[in-house]
């Protein structure tokens, strides 16, 4: 499916926080009530600042999924439950690696759905840590293009 990606403009942040908080709520069940406020708190806090910001509209100018580019990762993907499965994220996705050249995603390990999503992408997990960037109880699974992390082991070797 070909959906039209375009930036965020900081006046539609409050359109973003609504669908990060909703879809959170429908993928990460593994997150405790306080650490969900914190995330949340973040993302008020200029944090939405600190990345490159892209989004699908449905067809009336709604944002239905967005995702977060910082250098060559992908910082985050949401997508709004009602909107999901319908090729949102994997458009995003295919725009961040065609368009924006990334090549990094991080993934929480507890979210199973969303690993098999970046690996169908073409991603694989390079590294795992024990805690998030927060220093939180969330073990990440670190993930690069297969083929960069091809090239990478072939220079190494």
């Amino acid at each position: 499916m070909n959906h039209k990606i375009s930036t965020v403009s900081k006046n539609e942040y409050n359109q973003i926080i609504e669908i990060w908080e909703l879809s959170v709520r429908a993928t990460h069940d593994f997150l405790l009530p306080e650490d969900f406020d914190y995330y949340g708190q973040m993302m008020k806090n200029g944090y939405l600042d600190d990345i490159q910001l892209y989004a699908i509209r449905n067809h009336v100018d709604k944002i239905s999924g967005f995702m977060g580019i910082s250098d060559d990762k992908i910082e985050m993907l949401f997508v709004h439950p009602k909107e999901m499965r319908k090729g949102i994220g994997k458009s995003l996705v295919d725009h961040a690696i065609s368009e924006l050249k990334i090549k990094k995603v991080d993934v929480n390990e507890q979210n199973k759905n969303a690993l098999k999503f970046y690996e169908k992408c073409g991603f694989i997990v390079s590294e795992r840590t024990d805690k998030d960037n927060e220093g939180k109880n969330y073990p990440i699974l670190k993930m690069q293009l297969e083929a960069t992390f091809s090239k990478i082991q072939k220079m190494i070797l």
